[in-house]
């Protein structure tokens, strides 16, 4: 029997609770033992990250030191071309297997923008999706035909992410903590505290690098 295993993509620029803590309460509520963190290099919908790759690297490795439940992949910050999760998730499953059940976790605001990226009708034939819901997004796709695709792949069993190895995408009930990268960023820029959005060891890490600081310019 193989085990449900997941993976986590972004920026996490910087890592922060708004990310991880979602991800273990959707651990603990469907079973998942391991969670890949794989942090990208050059996103292709987005501009280019304030910290470096190994900045990043080091703050994500600081974030889950305490926290079994979560892996790093490197293979992404690798790469100095564009991050595709088709591609990326085509090598993870010539890397696990046929068998394995393998799933990739978003927010509800990417599965509304999900039929724009690069390939993204193969991603359901290597893994499935779970979708951590978001308050204020809806839960209908904007064109029809992506609304009969989702409703086509849709499952209310968690059982089925362990039991089959893809096809499938499930609407998590996580809850939703009001941080983002952008208005640590926001924050760290105007000297405002951060303390309760992102980790201890991260945000002194921050620090000591100087990272998001206001200009002297």
């Amino acid at each position: 029997m193989h085990r449900l295993q997941a993976l986590f993509g972004g920026t996490f620029d910087p890592v922060h609770y708004g990310h991880l803590k979602p991800v273990e309460i959707l651990a603990n509520q469907i079973g998942l033992q391991c969670v890949t963190i794989m942090p990208n290099n050059v996103p292709p919908h987005r501009p280019q990250p304030d910290a470096s790759s190994t900045q990043r690297k080091h703050m994500l490795e600081l974030a889950i030191a305490d926290k079994p439940l979560f892996r790093l992949d490197e293979r992404e910050l690798r790469r100095d071309s564009p991050s595709y999760t088709a591609q990326t998730l085509q090598e993870w499953r010539v890397e696990q297997g046929p068998e394995t059940p393998l799933a990739f976790i978003i927010g509800q605001d990417s599965l509304l923008t999900f039929p724009s990226w690069h390939q993204y009708h193969t991603i359901l034939e290597n893994s499935h999706l779970i979708v951590c819901r978001r308050p204020g997004y809806p839960l209908t796709m904007r064109e029809e035909q992506h609304q009969q695709w989702l409703e086509q792949h849709l499952t209310y069993q968690s059982e089925d992410l362990h039991s089959l190895p893809a096809g499938k995408i499930y609407l998590a009930e996580t809850p939703w903590f009001d941080i983002s990268a952008t208005l640590i960023r926001q924050r760290l820029q105007q000297g405002l505290p951060c303390d309760e959005m992102l980790p201890t060891a991260v945000l002194r890490y921050i620090q000591q690098q100087g990272l998001y600081q206001k200009s002297d310019n």
